[in-house]
């Protein structure tokens, strides 16, 4: 399995991230050989049980083509695909033996309608359906000893299932997060859990696949009424996606500058009905230029997205962050101390930003090998609401303005409107 899972492009992911995917893979096949040579050949209503849930998720998968692919391409955090639906309705119902075959042959024709044409390497389609068959035997294991203590007849109690659903989730993104945390690079706790929207998506399809399992123990036929619904939840979840990426920057993962507006313009207003204040700090990485000069345009992104995950680290979580354009960053601080405490504060924050950028050394991969980016630094520039302008575009220029002063300083400083210089040494001097 490993040597095939080199040629899928596995060899491209860290040793630690390689040993995960082949354990959780070898894993998946122990417990399912263990569920064969244990439990014996599947039963008839099992069989039954498992090519209903093959059709219907196969049906489901050709109708929602079109949508899995453009939500497959504009997904900017954890992918979580409706499936599981499907997959854990077999939890329920069936085996491991069968759940799992219901896991691979669904996963597999995902992959060559959805995974594939978007570019994913096989190695994630086998892991992924790997950490989807080990949640199917977590689920399975909590209900199979209530099933057949009640003669295996239906579902067990509602509280019984909804112990399956969180087995099943834990499993499933422990294993997930697990692999995207041992890779390269530092996912942030959203892109390694998802957001709160994603979970309340995935509980949704738990939710429409307990309804599928109970109507195919009941009256299979009305299990094929959950497609419509399945799919007019893709459709909004595709509209919700979409609006997303239009707001976001592809190389960071932050605001675009329309959309940093836009926001920004909201909060001044609320700010100056409430008789608050608020700041806006501008930031351009020095020297940017040298950087794509020499290394290349690659780097060049790597070291962006970098710098706006230590911005994005450094203020706090209501804080709006963008990318401005080309190397320029703007951050508005919200809801500030008035007077010269806000200034204060807003000198500190800029001071700490500058400080986590010059002490950042950015990993990148090159056709020469691999080297570590460092010697960065950034000029910021700040100014404050309602102080240095009474609407956001004043507020703008007189930070731009401090940011030229920044620059003309010698660069690697920050700079407020009307407030004195902060103490601090050059890139040369620390």
């Amino acid at each position: 399995m490993f040597a095939f899972a080199a040629r899928w492009a596995l060899r491209s992911e860290p040793v630690r991230v390689r040993l995960l995917v082949v354990a959780a893979e070898l894993l998946a096949v122990v417990f399912v050989a263990a569920g064969w040579l244990v439990g014996g050949g599947p039963k008839g209503d099992d069989v039954v049980l498992a090519a209903w849930l093959l059709v219907l998720g196969l049906v489901h998968i050709e109708a929602a083509t079109g949508i899995e692919r453009v939500r497959r391409r504009v997904a900017a955090t954890a992918y979580f695909d409706l499936s599981s639906v499907w997959t854990f309705a077999a939890a329920l119902l069936l085996p491991v033996r069968l759940s799992a075959l219901v896991v691979v042959v669904l996963y597999g024709h995902l992959w060559l309608r959805v995974w594939k044409p978007a570019g994913v390497p096989m190695y994630r389609l086998v892991y992924t359906a790997a950490t989807v068959v080990l949640a199917a035997h977590a689920a399975y294991a909590v209900v199979a000893p209530v099933r057949d203590a009640g003669a295996g007849q239906g579902l067990p109690a509602l509280g019984w299932v909804a112990l399956a659903a969180a087995a099943y989730l834990l499993v499933n993104n422990v294993l997930v997060a697990a692999a995207m945390a041992l890779g390269e690079g530092r996912p942030s706790a959203r892109e390694l859990v998802g957001g709160v929207d994603d979970h309340v998506l995935e509980l949704a399809t738990l939710c429409l696949g307990v309804m599928v399992a109970l109507a195919l123990t009941a009256d299979r036929w009305t299990a094929a009424l959950a497609l419509a619904p399945l799919l007019v939840l893709q459709r909004a979840v595709q509209v919700r996606q979409l609006e997303e990426a239009a707001t976001t920057d592809p190389k960071t993962g932050l605001l675009n500058a329309a959309a940093w507006r836009a926001e920004a313009v909201h909060l001044l207003g609320r700010a100056r009905r409430t008789h608050g204040s608020a700041a806006v700090l501008i930031a351009d990485l020095d020297h940017f230029k040298a950087v794509n000069d020499t290394h290349g345009h690659l780097v060049g992104d790597a070291v962006l997205a970098a710098v706006a995950a230590e911005l994005r680290a450094e203020v706090r979580q209501d804080d709006l962050v963008a990318r401005f354009g080309g190397e320029e960053f703007v951050v508005l601080l919200p809801d500030l101390p008035g007077t010269g405490v806000g200034r204060r504060e807003v000198l500190a924050v800029a001071d700490r930003v500058r400080r986590r950028v010059q002490g950042l050394g950015v990993p990148v991969t090159t056709s020469a090998g691999p080297l570590v980016v460092d010697g960065l630094t950034i000029s910021i520039g700040g100014a404050t609401f309602p102080a240095d302008g009474q609407d956001l575009e004043s507020v703008l220029a007189a930070a731009d303005a401090a940011l030229y002063a920044a620059k003309d300083a010698g660069r690697n400083t920050v700079r407020v409107a009307a407030a004195p210089l902060v103490p601090q040494a050059r890139a040369a001097e620390d």
